[in-house]
């Protein structure tokens, strides 16, 4: 029976005196914190969009005018990117509701078992069309995440069908059917998903929509092959970094905390592994051994949990090349469908240097824009008066606003537009001539 001994403090007529002082100390710096984190003085401004003057553009532009209008955060804390991102990390949103959906299973062809949810509309769309949004979520998400629900309700209610892709290992009821899980830039069950939606709903037209790594995967399937970019009307893409290689450098910095982000994602990457550890490590596993159990063990980044099993899954020989080949960076510049790139300023996941991705894709491609905010963190862009953030987000509302001012110009766009000249204004005007 072991015994616990407390130390004792002989108190002094110097130590209160010492400890107010430390007291002070403490409450300065906190209010300190605080100070800098509300970042009260801060302005308010509509989105930074960069893009070619087109036809289509223009059009969007009008016809979705949330993107020129300027983007409030509640006053009180939604000019830190600390605090929108920490507010979506631990709440999602608030008053999430709960959406009615059906679970699909879709068996690939390495054993592994995709699953999505699918949601019918809950209204007409205005354009009297059908029309999908395939969803794929953040890293290590899914349908049931507050987020998710919150804007496919949202979109439901709009006249959106609905299809979003559980991570493969996310979901923590569904157990692994092969040794291999969801990674960055993989993109098998994400054209599962998209596949069985062409199939089933053969008139449907698709709207493409990703959430930070998510926002990776579809971009990334789109440019990989141009048959992908069949019956999509367009696509959005919130909060991505674009570039995996570029990235692992600034997530070793401690600016903006990102090295503390870094490991509090390894460490939420770790429990969603080792609650499969059976399957992937078990004696069905081939790619992994003992001692990358014991190096994930003790893994503090995302880079070392990348390095030591992700790139496995996929038989890469080294980070490097795990980065390169599942980075949309390699593959953005194919997508010819119109494409909205949505990233925020105060983003502590995204370095402000990635952002020269898709600033210089805008200004070289007519098919896309880059609205970049000053405020919302990553994923957050809450609304709100003073302190209670509202619902429905900034996110929201432009993803779904976007998304009908496409659905109208497909229906009233000049004949001479066809689906793979979106924005070539010349092209009217040669065919006129």
């Amino acid at each position: 029976m072991s015994t616990h001994e407390s130390e004792v403090y002989t108190v002094t007529p110097e130590m209160p005196a010492m400890f107010d002082g430390m007291k002070l100390a403490a409450v300065a710096t906190v209010l300190y914190v605080i100070v800098r984190c509300l970042n009260l003085k801060s302005p308010t401004a509509p989105p930074d969009l960069t893009y070619q003057d087109t036809a289509l553009n223009r059009f969007l532009l009008k016809s979705c005018p949330i993107l020129t209008k300027e983007y409030i955060p509640p006053l009180l804390w939604g000019k830190s990117g600390h605090l929108q991102t920490a507010l979506y990390g631990k709440l999602g949103r608030v008053s999430s509701p709960h959406p009615f959906g059906l679970r699909k299973y879709l068996p690939m062809q390495d054993g592994a078992t995709a699953t999505f949810d699918l949601f019918e509309p809950l209204a007409d769309h205005q354009s009297g069309e059908d029309v999908t949004m395939v969803i794929c979520p953040g890293i290590g998400n899914h349908s049931e995440k507050h987020y998710i629900r919150t804007f496919v309700d949202h979109s439901q209610k709009q006249g959106y069908r609905c299809a979003v892709l559980n991570h493969l290992g996310a979901l923590p009821n569904i157990e692994l059917t092969s040794p291999r899980m969801f990674t960055y830039g993989c993109t098998w069950e994400f054209a599962a998903m998209v596949g069985f939606i062409k199939k089933t709903y053969p008139q449907t037209k698709l709207i493409v929509v990703g959430f930070s790594l998510g926002g990776n995967i579809v971009c990334k399937f789109l440019g990989e092959n141009r048959t992908n970019q069949e019956r999509v009307l367009c696509c959005v893409s919130v909060c991505q970094g674009y570039s995996a290689l570029r990235a692992q450098e600034t997530f070793l910095q401690w600016d903006q905390c990102r090295r503390f982000y870094n490991f509090l994602m390894a460490d939420n990457m770790k429990k969603i592994i080792l609650s499969h550890r059976s399957v992937l490590f078990g004696v069905g596993s081939t790619k992994m051994v003992d001692a990358d159990l014991s190096r994930l063990y003790t893994a503090t980044s995302l880079m070392q949990i990348d390095d030591n099993i992700m790139r496995k899954f996929h038989g890469h020989n080294s980070l490097k090349e795990y980065y390169e080949k599942e980075s949309c960076v390699h593959y953005i510049h194919n997508i010819n469908v119109p494409l909205l790139l949505v990233n925020s300023g105060d983003d502590p996941l995204v370095h402000n240097s990635l952002l020269t991705i898709p600033r210089t894709l805008a200004e070289k491609k007519e098919n896309v824009i880059f609205a970049l905010t000053l405020h919302g963190g990553h994923l957050g862009f809450f609304e709100g008066a003073v302190l209670f953030p509202q619902p429905l987000t900034w996110m929201d509302k432009v993803i779904v606003g976007y998304a009908n001012a496409m659905c109208q110009w497909e229906k009233q766009k000049p004949p001479c537009l066809s689906q793979g000249a979106h924005s070539s204004e010349t092209k009217c005007q040669d065919s006129k001539s």
